[in-house]
């Protein structure tokens, strides 16, 4: 049974930076694509950064751009996002997501229904 395992969120002021871990237990996640999702309260769940097996692809919203880093450690089984520039907007619960397998072009990334395995989540709140 695949587990996901997100921490790093917490409270921080606008502008300010954190780090969120997604850890896997049970199957390995080097031959999965990963992403990151996230829901403020009242929204649906939007797709944030993606990444392929190798770390080689990744892929944003637009809203992150420039801010975000997605990456991913396969010999730890973990992937991860670096936020920067944080803002008001970003207050959202962020979910680790794993595909069952590789996805065949970029647009796949985007879409939550090719995700397989879901975190529980983690808080991320920017004051401004």
């Amino acid at each position: 049974q695949e587990q996901l395992v997100e921490s790093g969120g917490g409270l921080v002021q606008a502008g300010g930076s954190l780090r969120l871990s997604c850890a896997a237990s049970g199957r390995t996640l080097s031959s999965r694509a990963m992403g990151w999702f996230r829901q403020a309260p009242g929204e649906e769940v939007e797709f944030v950064a993606g990444i392929n097996w190798s770390g080689l692809s990744t892929y944003y919203a637009d809203s992150v751009k420039g801010r975000f880093t997605i990456s991913r450690d396969n010999a730890k089984n973990a992937v991860y996002l670096q936020m920067n520039a944080l803002k008001a907007s970003d207050t959202a619960v962020y979910y680790c997501a794993a595909s069952l397998g590789l996805l065949p072009s970029a647009s796949y990334y985007f879409d939550r229904d090719q995700y397989e395995y879901w975190g529980q989540g983690t808080q991320v709140t920017v004051s401004s």
